[in-house]
C-alpha cells in the first residue's frame, strides 16, 4: 500500500514536470502554432487532401483584366481581354508589353488562333510615361528579329495595347536606349511617336477619292471557333456634307475586300435623319431594317457594339443613343431595354497608369 502511494506521487510529479516543459516550449513557439482545426499544409501551400491553402489561393487568383492586341488566325491585329497578375502601378505598362512577347508569359493563356507579336527573346528594358502623354518603351536588340511583313502590325499592336490607358496618347520605341525614328527592319516611320491616329489594319477601300477622304477606324466582329472578338479596321471615308452620316454609312457598307470579319448590318438599313450630337451623346435614327427582329424590336448585339465602338472613337462623342422609326423601345438580344445612351465602357474598360 505504501509502495502504491509512492508510485502515484511520483507519477503526478512527473506529469507536473512534463507539463511545465511543454508550456515553456509552447510559449517559445506560440506564433508558429496553427489555428484550431487547421489542416496540415505542405511547402507548396496544399493540404493533404490536395486543396490549396487559403492565403496562397488568394494570392494566385489576384488578377486584373487587360486588353492585349495580338495577331489573329487571319493576320489581323485584334484585342483580347486577358486576366494578368496584378502588379505595382508603376510596372503595369511594362507588364503589358512583356505579355506581347512570343514564347513569353502570355503563351499559356493565348486564345485559340492568336499569337503574340514581339519576337521571342525580346526583353523590356524600361518603360517611361512622359508628361505629354508619350510612353517611351526601351527594348532589347532581339526586338529586331521579325519579318518585314509584320512590321506595321507589331507597331500597331504595341501602340493600341498601351493607349488603352487614358493618359497614354502615343508610343515612342527605343532599342537599348537609342530612340527609333523608324522601325528597324522595313523603315516604317515612327517620328516622335506613333498613335491610334496612324490607323490599324488599314484598308484603302470605301472611298473613290483618297485625297478628299479622312481615315476612320471601324470595328467589325470576327469569329474563330467559339471565340468572338472585334477587329479594328482603318478605312478611308469620303468627306460629305454630314461627316457622321458618312461614317455610319461606311460602317453599314462594311470593309469591302476585308473578308476576315463579319458583315452584321442589313444592307437595307439606313439613317432616316441626320445624326445629331447633344452634349457628348450621339443620336442616330434608323429605319426598321437595322433591327434583327422587327416584331420584338431587337437590335443585334454585334450591330450595337460595332456602332458604339466606332462612333465613340470620334472626338467629342462618349455615348450613342439609337432610335428606330415606329419603335418605342429598342432592346438587346436578351430582351433588355436600351433606356440610356450606350458607352464604350459597357464593352471595354479603361484606366490610367
Amino acid at each position: 500500500m505504501q509502495k502504491r502511494g509512492m508510485l502515484i506521487v511520483g507519477a503526478v510529479s512527473l506529469v507536473i514536470l512534463l507539463s511545465g516543459c511543454f508550456q515553456g516550449e509552447q510559449s517559445l513557439n506560440e506564433e508558429m502554432d496553427p489555428p484550431q482545426n487547421a489542416e496540415p499544409v505542405d511547402k507548396k501551400g496544399e493540404t493533404k487532401d490536395g486543396k490549396q491553402a487559403e492565403g496562397e489561393a488568394e494570392e494566385q487568383t489576384d488578377t486584373v483584366a487587360r486588353e492585349l492586341y495580338l495577331l489573329d488566325a487571319n493576320g489581323m491585329v485584334a484585342s483580347q481581354t486577358l486576366e494578368l497578375p496584378t502588379t505595382d502601378s508603376h510596372t503595369v505598362a511594362q507588364q503589358v508589353v512583356e505579355y506581347l512577347v512570343q514564347d513569353g508569359p502570355v503563351s499559356q493563356m493565348l486564345p485559340n488562333g492568336f499569337q503574340a507579336v514581339l519576337p521571342a527573346g525580346t526583353e523590356v528594358l524600361g518603360v517611361n510615361l512622359q508628361e505629354d502623354g508619350t510612353i517611351v518603351v526601351d527594348l532589347s536588340k532581339e526586338f529586331s528579329n521579325y519579318e518585314a511583313e509584320n512590321e506595321r502590325k507589331i507597331l500597331e499592336a504595341v501602340t493600341y495595347s498601351l493607349t488603352q490607358f487614358e493618359n497614354v496618347d502615343q508610343v515612342q520605341l527605343q532599342i537599348e536606349g537609342k530612340a527609333l525614328q523608324e522601325m528597324p527592319v522595313d523603315g516604317t516611320p515612327i517620328g516622335k511617336g506613333f498613335s491610334r491616329a496612324n490607323g490599324i489594319n488599314i484598308s484603302d477601300t470605301g472611298a473613290n477619292d483618297l485625297v478628299d477622304s479622312k481615315t476612320v477606324t471601324m470595328f467589325y466582329p470576327a469569329e474563330h471557333n467559339d471565340n468572338t472578338y472585334y477587329v479594328p479596321v482603318t478605312q478611308y471615308v469620303e468627306q460629305e456634307e454630314d461627316e457622321l452620316m458618312a461614317i455610319v454609312n461606311a460602317l453599314i457598307d462594311g470593309p469591302g475586300v476585308e473578308q476576315n470579319v463579319m458583315q452584321v448590318f442589313n444592307p437595307k438599313a439606313t439613317l432616316t435623319s441626320e445624326p445629331s450630337v447633344k452634349g457628348s451623346v450621339l443620336h442616330l435614327q434608323f429605319n426598321e431594317e437595322i433591327l434583327k427582329d422587327a416584331d420584338k424590336a431587337v437590335i443585334s448585339d454585334h450591330v450595337m457594339e460595332s456602332l458604339v465602338r466606332t462612333m465613340t472613337g470620334i472626338k467629342g462623342i462618349e455615348s450613342v443613343q439609337v432610335g428606330i422609326d415606329n419603335v418605342e423601345q429598342v432592346v438587346n438580344e436578351e430582351g433588355e431595354a436600351y433606356t440610356e445612351p450606350v458607352t464604350i465602357q459597357q464593352f471595354t474598360q479603361t484606366e490610367e497608369l
